[in-house]
């Protein structure tokens, strides 16, 4: 199974992304990874935040084949504990051939690409910038990994 992380924006912080970059050379020894960034909208200001959200929307939806299994990180998605979550990877890497986890922009999503999600996760209930969330997820994804393989990064 392939799994992706689709972003939209770039990592700014460069602490972040070098955490981000180590946990998906680390992922990558597990199963194929990917992280693909959608660049960032030009002249946001000019856009109302439903108009942000639809057009980060239809960049989101051109990623995506028909196949896939698409997971939004999102605040209004269910919560996992780090076993649940490697119960629940090792499920999807059962029947999908590629997994995609999405982190949206600064508005979260458009209606068309929540229709279009299989799922959606929530990685706390407590808020995190769009920095920081890809950093934490990598880290869970990486985690979810070593656990799997039964080894001995994650205690209980």
């Amino acid at each position: 199974m392939k799994t992706e992380l689709l972003m939209v924006g770039r990592t700014a912080n460069k602490h972040f992304l070098a955490g981000i970059n180590d946990y998906a050379e680390r992922i990558g020894h597990y199963m194929p990874f990917e992280l693909t960034v959608i660049p960032e909208l030009k002249n946001t200001k000019k856009l109302s935040e439903d108009q942000q959200k639809q057009a980060e929307g239809e960049l989101i939806l051109r990623q995506l084949q028909p196949s896939d299994v698409v997971v939004l990180l999102d605040e209004h998605g269910i919560e996992l504990r780090s076993m649940e979550l490697a119960a629940w990877l090792q499920k999807k890497q059962a029947v999908a051939r590629r997994l995609v986890f999405v982190i949206g922009g600064p508005y979260g999503f458009s209606p068309q690409v929540y229709a279009r999600a299989n799922e959606q996760l929530s990685l706390s209930r407590l808020t995190f910038s769009h920095q920081m969330v890809r950093l934490v997820f990598v880290e869970q994804l990486y985690r979810a990994c070593t656990i799997i393989k039964g080894e001995p990064y994650h205690h209980e």
